[in-house]
């Protein structure tokens, strides 16, 4: 029997209509704060278990280069824009938590996604309203009037409902509330890209340093992070739907009482990340990674094409998937800049470019030479500059994985 034409028609749309949903990727961030990597590994965490058996946890870091130009201070903010941007502090300036003057120049994951895809969701569900109108900036001329499609934020502001105590209880009601509505919007709506903030457990740190207080903090936390996990659990068998989420914390504690945090300590700059994330790398499971990773690496799954711009000046590079290389260091030994990476793939070749300008903070473009091509495998390059030392370089490694890019600030 001959199918008629308008039936097979009908077929092909309901089939290529069924791919196209089964295909649809969903991406959500969770930074909960303040907990150091030793104490997340310590205390019972089976919600962060069950999404790490799916994907991985691995030990990273904040804090940018210790010592270096990217040294980026321990700082909730200052973590939170790492994340949003993939840079250290030398590029997007948010240096504590004042947020006195971000560097927009720096695109937030954010503002990738809704310039690239206007017509999907993005939603912020936060303890902290400064999260979305200074960190992600929306609504500001600096960021191109970037509008989110839904946020539920600022009750630390609503003290009728939310009174402030002296124990801080308060904000764990708070951050029930928020992941609340961040699970009932997900499982009714499936925002396209959402970041979920939750605060509590920076307080009793701050409170109690390492305790009993501090760690049940870390208990509610993850089940916080559980109902969350049941709502995306629930978009993708109901509506065929592929979710990646990545769970991280915005710095460590001190070593001495787990109280304070700010500093280049070991323990203030450990932290962590939980994903369900197919396909990671060996990056992630044994390269120690930054909170700088994760925006390259939701830019990935999303398929968010960041101009190559701006791709040369990101820190991060993707937790999952091929990788060229990584750690990329630069020192001038007199006339010459010699630079070194770590070769992950050591196939193919890199192209090194070269800028003495930094007109890309000020919103500006910088002329790059390519000053050599080099197998990756030989994890080095030397560029001679001609014995006329200049104040500043600006240099990028363009491979087939990857970018990377490492400056030198002459003091």
């Amino acid at each position: 029997m001959i199918m008629k034409k308008g039936t097979l028609l009908v077929l092909l749309f309901y089939c290529l209509t069924n791919i196209q949903a089964q295909q649809a990727r969903k991406a959500i961030f969770v930074i909960v704060d303040g907990i150091a990597a030793d104490v997340i590994e310590k205390q019972p965490t089976p919600a962060l278990d069950k999404i790490a058996k799916q994907g991985g946890y691995t030990r990273a870091h904040v804090g940018g280069e210790k010592g270096g130009y990217s040294e980026t201070p321990t700082i909730s903010a200052v973590g939170y824009n790492s994340l949003l941007t993939g840079t250290w502090v030398n590029k997007h300036n948010v240096w504590d938590n004042d947020i006195a003057a971000p560097n927009y120049h720096y695109w937030t994951i954010f503002r990738y996604f809704k310039e690239q895809y206007p017509q999907k969701k993005a939603a912020v569900f936060s303890s902290w309203l400064d999260n979305r109108t200074k960190l992600v900036g929306e609504s500001l001329p600096q960021t191109g009037n970037l509008e989110l499609d839904y946020h539920f934020d600022g009750l630390e502001l609503d003290t009728v409902n939310y009174p402030h105590d002296k124990k801080r209880d308060f904000m764990h009601r708070i951050d029930e509330a928020v992941v609340d509505k961040a699970a009932d919007h997900i499982k009714n709506e499936g925002p396209d890209l959402t970041w979920v903030y939750l605060e509590y457990t920076d307080d009793m740190g701050h409170m109690f340093g390492d305790s009993p207080e501090y760690f049940k903090a870390v208990g509610k936390m993850d089940s916080q992070i559980g109902r969350l996990w049941e709502a995306i659990s629930y978009r993708e068998r109901q509506f065929k739907e592929n979710w990646v989420i990545y769970i991280t914390t915005d710095h460590g504690r001190d070593a001495s009482t787990g109280k304070h945090h700010g500093g280049q300590s070991d323990r203030e700059r450990s932290t962590w990340i939980v994903t369900n994330a197919k396909g990671l790398n060996d990056y992630f499971k044994t390269g120690n990674p930054g909170i700088v990773d994760i925006m390259p690496s939701i830019a990935s799954f999303l398929n968010i094409r960041i101009p190559r711009e701006q791709l040369m000046e990101i820190d991060g590079v993707p937790l999952t998937g091929h990788l060229s290389a990584v750690s990329p260091n630069l020192k001038l030994e007199e006339s010459k800049l010699k630079i070194t990476w770590k070769a992950i793939d050591h196939t193919g070749n890199a192209k090194i470019w070269m800028a003495t300008t930094n007109k890309f903070k000020e919103g500006g473009r910088d002329e790059y030479v390519l000053k050599g091509t080099v197998p990756i495998a030989k994890e080095q390059a030397i560029i001679d500059i001609d014995g006329n030392a200049l104040p500043f370089y600006k240099i990028v490694l363009e491979m087939p994985g990857n970018f990377l890019n490492r400056w030198i600030l002459m003091k």
